[in-house]
């Protein structure tokens, strides 16, 4: 891999990795609901599920889309499924809020990473990025383990920067959401918005 490649490929999973999918969505909430010292704990959920999705590509399951592709759909399917199921939850929990005096039930650290470690796990659209991504950017003919630690390092970096940039802005607005119902409004706009990307994967399967 040249260094041009490399840096191309740095590039390239910045700006992807900025674009607001269901792992960013998540820590911006958990970000504004939680605080950003609690939030580690999803983030390193995220990156768990990251790298569990990253493992598998790279020793070869991403060829499920050419060899089984009814495995992949049954994948796209669950995945669906768990992010509608987030989105559910998430909506009636701020409804719950409105009408309740209680305080908020903060969840375990351990609950936080393992909803990390489902959202990213949810999304089978990562298992054909890193598939599909990583090969465009290793020399085949140079020895592989180093190439790979180099695309994985500068990936998580990149991406667990992006993770810590959204939980702190979603800490930076917490103060100003906590004025009215606003963050009850916020937690209904990000259960919708998991729900519609749950609905544009059972879309996209159905469509192809």
């Amino acid at each position: 891999m040249t260094l041009q490649n490399f840096l191309f490929f740095l590039i390239s999973t910045c700006l992807i990795s900025a674009a607001p999918g269901s792992n960013m969505l998540l820590a911006f909430q958990f970000g504004v609901n939680y605080g950003v010292k609690k939030t580690l704990w999803t983030l390193a959920g995220l990156s768990m599920g990251l790298f569990i999705l990253l493992t598998t590509s790279l020793l070869g399951l991403g060829l499920i889309s050419t060899n089984a592709p009814f495995l992949l759909t049954i994948i796209k399917v669950v995945g669906a499924m768990y992010l509608a199921y987030l989105g559910v939850k998430s909506w009636r929990e701020a409804d719950s809020e409105l009408h309740s005096d209680q305080l908020q039930v903060i969840p375990t650290p351990v609950q936080l990473f393992k909803t990390g470690v489902w959202v990213s796990l949810s999304n089978p659209k990562a298992i054909l990025f890193f598939a599909a991504f990583f090969p465009k950017f290793i020399n085949f003919s140079a020895p592989l383990l180093p190439q790979y630690l180099m695309l994985t390092v500068g990936f998580f970096m990149i991406e667990i920067t992006w993770q810590l940039v959204y939980t702190m802005s979603g800490k930076k607005l917490s103060d100003w959401l906590q004025l009215g119902n606003r963050l009850m409004w916020l937690n209904r706009l990000c259960g919708l918005i998991f729900i519609i990307i749950a609905i544009a994967l059972i879309t996209e399967i159905f469509w192809h």
